[in-house]
């Protein structure tokens, strides 16, 4: 018996969802498993192949770098393109900008240096120090990591910048939605004790479907009363935030911190 013995948690997340589901039932949870995305394979990805073509195009003067990753993937999928030596040589020549630890390990991994590192691994504190560059009339490219983030981009374009967004791991609707129907059913009838999320295009597309459903007051209704909704991190926990859903997340911004916080939060 363990701590989750007579918990049942729904995951939505696609990436790493065995690990995640691994780690719960070793605990005793029951895992509902309900993806409301998929990853769009990296070598289809035409938009991300015609992106890499305008960043080896010409060089960049400062790269973002958002997750680490992503950045794998991106670099990987440039090598499966034979685009990988043009794309290391012209990150080489520009000032990398990186959100913490893990995308430095990421960079440095392909044998180049970061130029600075957020502390605090947030996109504004990478972002506000990249727009402290004077960025008018450069090329600057960002490593995006499965949405937009167009408050910042946003903002670069304003400052005079010249914008390459590069979206490795875009997620979309999965094909079968059952799983997450049946989650959402499992939530009204009170069968399911928690949520836990690790992606804010998880927690919005559910919502979405409860809307499309008709019955998006119920379940948020229901999520807000009897259902404890645990989020990776802030930006992950912003659509339920905005419908005044209250949700837990851990200090840090790991799968294994959240798994710790479920326990913590369920156990006995």
């Amino acid at each position: 018996m363990g701590e989750l013995s007579g918990s049942t948690i729904g995951i939505t997340a696609e990436r790493r969802a065995e690990e995640f589901i691994g780690a719960l039932e070793r605990h005793g949870a029951t895992v509902w498993h309900a993806p409301t995305i998929t990853i769009v394979p990296l070598p289809d990805d035409e938009r991300l192949r015609a992106a890499t073509d305008e960043v080896v195009a010409a060089d960049v003067d400062l790269a973002a770098i958002t997750t680490g990753a992503g950045f794998r993937g991106w670099l990987e999928a440039a090598d499966g393109w034979g685009r990988g030596e043009r794309l290391l040589g012209t990150l080489s020549r520009a000032r990398l900008f990186v959100r913490g630890p893990k995308a430095k390990g990421a960079v440095r991994g392909r044998g180049l240096t970061e130029a600075w590192s957020a502390p605090g691994e947030t996109n504004r504190e990478l972002f506000d120090r990249v727009l402290a560059e004077d960025v008018r009339g450069r090329r600057v490219a960002v490593q995006l990591h499965g949405q937009p983030l167009p408050e910042y981009t946003g903002a670069l374009r304003e400052a005079g910048a010249w914008v390459v967004e590069v979206q490795p791991y875009r997620w979309q609707w999965p094909e079968d939605l059952r799983p997450a129907g049946r989650l959402i059913d499992g939530v009204l009838a009170g069968e399911v004790h928690a949520l836990a999320f690790t992606s804010a295009p998880a927690t919005a597309n559910l919502l979405t479907l409860a809307r499309e459903r008709g019955c998006h007051q119920e379940f948020v209704a229901a999520l807000g009363e009897r259902v404890l909704c645990a989020c990776v991190g802030p930006v992950t926990a912003a659509p339920l935030t905005e419908l005044g859903v209250p949700t837990v997340q851990p200090q840090r911004q790991r799968l294994g911190a959240l798994v710790k916080l479920l326990v913590a939060e369920l156990g006995g």
